[in-house]
């Protein structure tokens, strides 16, 4: 089966980002969907119908960078960003949610916004997160690294090798081209719990993409669930 991801994307340009991971973890055979997250409802039933038409061409665009026409499309109303998307994920049942760095993050650099550090603090999902201006680079694996003593953040970033046909490394430096983490030793099985020598690795050193795994958590990927997708639309462009 699959790894089901999903990508949280409200529009702007930083959130290109976390499409573009989206689309490497397509073409590794995930089925990736993405979410919007409307904060409150409209009082006005034709106020709420534009709403939601104008969230819905929100991620039709979004689905187009994502190269996939037949991408997953979700639009939750929550006031909380990472809680409508944790539900959705539970609804859904998806194991990932992806993100980009936050929109002041100097370009080729990593850092956890702030609904993606909730879903990290003790949460049962995965979490990817895209580095700034990820969406304006040809993204390739050829080296996949991981962190980490648990056994399944190895088999993941195996499995996303194997794919692509990259090589992998437990060295994780400024070579990796995706950078997989598990959760610390004394974690909960099943729940994120990052050490600080991963948070320094995620925000001090990474100039990849990084996935944080929950502890004893491995995703699936394979080529044959690979799906075919288009070529992306330059950044900027219009869908």
């Amino acid at each position: 089966m699959s790894t089901s991801i999903i990508v949280s994307y409200d529009g702007t340009n930083n959130e290109d980002d976390a499409v573009a991971l989206g689309r490497v973890f397509a073409q590794a055979g995930a089925e990736v969907s993405l979410a919007y997250v409307r904060h409150a409802s409209e009082a006005q039933a034709s106020q709420e119908a534009l709403a939601e038409h104008e969230a819905q061409e929100l991620l039709a665009r979004g689905a187009a960078l994502l190269g996939g026409r037949e991408a997953g499309r979700h639009v939750v109303t929550d006031r909380s960003t990472p809680e409508g998307l944790r539900k959705l994920a539970e609804r859904v049942g998806a194991q990932a949610i992806v993100f980009c760095s936050d929109s002041h993050t100097a370009d080729g650099h990593v850092s956890i916004g702030t609904s993606a550090a909730r879903l990290l603090e003790g949460g049962r999902l995965a979490i990817g997160i895209a580095p700034a201006g990820f969406a304006n680079k040809k993204a390739r694996l050829q080296l996949v690294a991981f962190s980490g003593d648990d056994p399944n953040a190895q088999a993941t970033a195996d499995a996303l090798a194997a794919v692509g046909g990259a090589a992998v490394t437990s060295v994780a430096d400024e070579s990796a081209d995706l950078l997989v983490i598990g959760s610390r030793p004394e974690a909960e099985q099943g729940q994120v719990a990052l050490s600080a020598a991963a948070e320094n690795l995620i925000e001090g050193v990474a100039r990849c993409p990084v996935l944080v795994l929950p502890r004893g958590a491995q995703l699936s990927f394979a080529r044959g669930a690979e799906r075919e997708l288009a070529p992306a639309p330059t950044p900027g462009a219009v869908a």
